[in-house]
């Protein structure tokens, strides 16, 4: 299946060489223990995207103009750890690059590839979990990289933050320390959640973003809703202040399970991506060195 560009873009903003970022879609959807067609979320999240309004209001910015290259997919039908290896090739290939890269879901099994990949090359980093689930299974339906062991295998080389759980076993709760866990229930009341949730956080963060973290009356299109979770301004609040006071060094978006009747999924996904780009790229815009004013003559 072809991918088109993302946002509809133009050669001029979306050409490989002349992008700052690149969009990596992996339609995997093999070890997802409920409902299938995760597969299909990378393709309905970029059809939708065609209708994002390329101004952001809220930053005051057009991220676009930083060039978004939409890569083919990544097809595989391999298992699990197979396709954990090549994300990571995939993304380190970008990385070297000097491309920010975003990684589109398929199941969450596809971010530990993600993830491996950015931590190899960035020091100070850890990796920021916003999700339903633990997903701290040691081993799920026979497989050590099933979606329910993504942050169990992410935390063997990085440190691992959680935000947004709501459900969990009895063995993954005791797998990380309470201060790296922030219930969905807690965020809801406390005002200075995402304060604490940066508290946490190393220098360099990489984000995962599983989008039944979302209460499932805003994100029905998941393989695993879960009811009690995030609204749209709690989760855009917790990545703003992530960008504004740490280096995001990349991001992932898992678990869109399309909806035939009901696009208003896909697109909520499309705008979260486009605007954690926003956000990211606008701390750049604002850190970058000031031009010279011309000098007058005496």
């Amino acid at each position: 299946m072809k991918n088109g560009n993302f946002a509809g873009l133009d050669e001029s903003f979306s050409g490989r060489d002349n992008s700052e970022i690149v969009i990596l879609p992996v339609p995997y959807d093999k070890t997802s223990t409920w409902i299938k067609g995760a597969d299909k979320g990378p393709f309905a999240l970029i059809e939708a995207s065609k209708a994002l309004e390329w101004y952001d209001i809220e930053t005051d910015s057009e991220v676009y103009k930083h060039g978004i290259h939409t890569l083919p997919a990544l097809m595989t039908n391999d298992g699990p750890e197979e396709m954990t290896r090549k994300v990571r090739a995939r993304v380190k290939e970008f990385l070297d690059l000097g491309k920010f890269v975003v990684t589109l879901g398929g199941e969450h099994s596809i971010s530990v590839g993600a993830a491996l990949a950015y931590s190899e090359k960035f020091k100070d980093f850890c990796v920021l979990q916003l999700d339903a689930h633990s997903d701290l299974r040691e081993e799920y339906d026979q497989s050590r990289y099933n979606h329910a062991c993504v942050a169990a295998r992410i935390k063997e080389t990085s440190p691992v933050v959680q935000a947004g759980i709501r459900s969990m076993s009895i063995e993954e709760r005791k797998k990380l320390p309470a201060r790296d866990i922030f219930f969905a229930k807690d965020i809801a009341r406390d005002k200075r959640r995402a304060g604490k949730i940066i508290n946490r956080l190393s220098g360099n963060v990489y984000v995962t973003i599983d989008l039944d973290v979302f209460d499932c009356a805003y994100m029905p299109a998941t393989g695993t809703p879960e009811p009690g979770g995030l609204d749209w301004y709690q989760v855009t609040e917790i990545l703003k202040a992530v960008a504004e006071k740490r280096n995001v060094v990349g991001f992932d978006i898992a678990e869109l399970c399309p909806l035939q009747f009901n696009k208003a999924p896909d697109f909520l996904a499309a705008k979260l991506v486009y605007k954690f780009l926003s956000y990211i790229f606008k701390k750049s815009e604002r850190f970058a060195p000031a031009k010279a004013a011309p000098r007058k003559g005496l």
